[in-house]
């Protein structure tokens, strides 16, 4: 068989996986993947010298982001809220790259990022470390909520927008400083979920704020919100060497998943992957060389439609009407 014509049956198999949903968001369709990517890992040691920051980095997807990026050699602030909590995961951690001959640079810090005056203070510190001298060359925004009924952080805004949209942004917009000095170009990922195909933009009500509230359809509103914002958000930091992506990792098996659907995790757990599975993306969107295109959403390595259904396409104009509330909300309105 030639190289074209591998190439082209595995991505004609890839694109039938995605389609899928069960097959290509779980276990084995993770398999399938991982067997073409040998050769596209990252090289060991490919973060070495470099800072990451997760949020989130406690637990499941995030303390999993966390590993995969240390095993690269990175070292990684732990952006907890509890860090009591988190110091189990990351001696775990330490222990595990311990035993494979590796040394982990792990620092927990606590921060709520749907609490804005605490981002705010948390950024403003880190940037002003070492002399006002710190660099930030990855920075995942993993942290996540699902309540079961409608919630609003200490801002007044609902949960699950201000834990997933507008924390993160501002948190970006603080940690510019660092970002800037970042040598080889930094990275942003957004982790959302394959449930955003579910929803469409929604531009009217964007804090949930009408209707009957389900946990489940705000979590994939507001990962609806992270995909579109993504090349507006590209078109904002890329003047600053800064390239941003959104993925989401599949169906992974973590206490998050647990704690929120678990009626859905029962019956799904035979095809779950691990939480390093769904994390693999995040960490190879931060490691790989040279960096892919931004402004761009991805699942297993691969850049996937932000949409199947006319239904969950946003109309032109739909994005920027967002992103004028989104501004605004999250106190960044610069031009």
């Amino acid at each position: 068989m030639t190289p074209s014509r591998a190439t082209t049956e595995d991505e004609g198999l890839d694109r039938v996986l995605d389609r899928a949903v069960v097959l290509g968001y779980s276990r084995l369709g993770y398999a399938i993947r991982r067997r073409r990517w040998a050769a596209a890992d990252p090289r060991p040691g490919a973060l070495a010298g470099r800072t990451a920051l997760v949020t989130g980095g406690g637990s499941g997807l995030g303390a999993a982001t966390v590993l995969g990026l240390a095993r690269l050699g990175a070292r990684v602030h732990v952006l907890v809220r509890s860090p009591e909590r988190a110091a189990t995961a990351v001696a775990r951690i330490e222990q595990q790259l311990g035993d494979e001959g590796l040394v982990a640079d792990l620092r927990i810090e606590r921060c709520d990022v749907s609490d804005l005056s605490v981002v705010d203070a948390f950024a403003d510190d880190l940037c002003t470390r070492d002399g006002g001298t710190t660099t930030l060359d990855v920075l995942v925004h993993n942290a996540g909520v699902m309540p079961p009924e409608r919630t609003e952080s200490v801002d007044g805004h609902e949960l699950t927008v201000a834990t997933h949209v507008l924390g993160p942004i501002r948190l970006t917009e603080r940690l510019l400083p660092a970002l800037r000095r970042s040598e080889h170009g930094a990275r942003v990922v957004f982790v959302a979920s394959g449930g955003m195909y579910t929803q469409p933009l929604p531009v009217d009500d964007p804090e949930f704020q009408h209707g009957s509230y389900r946990g489940a359809v705000a979590y994939a509103r507001s990962k609806r919100m992270q995909v579109e914002l993504a090349p507006l958000l590209d078109r904002r930091w890329s003047p600053d060497r800064i390239s941003t992506y959104v993925m989401h990792p599949g169906w992974a098996d973590t206490p998050g998943l647990a704690r929120s659907l678990p009626a859905f995790r029962t019956l799904s757990r035979p095809l779950l992957r691990s939480a390093e599975a769904g994390a693999d993306t995040a960490v190879w969107l931060g490691a790989t060389d040279p960096a892919p295109p931004s402004g761009t959403f991805w699942h297993d390595r691969r850049q996937r439609p932000t949409s199947y259904r006319s239904a969950t396409r946003p109309e032109p104009g739909d994005t920027d009407e967002l992103w004028r509330w989104v501004a605004a909300a999250a106190g960044v309105d610069r031009p």
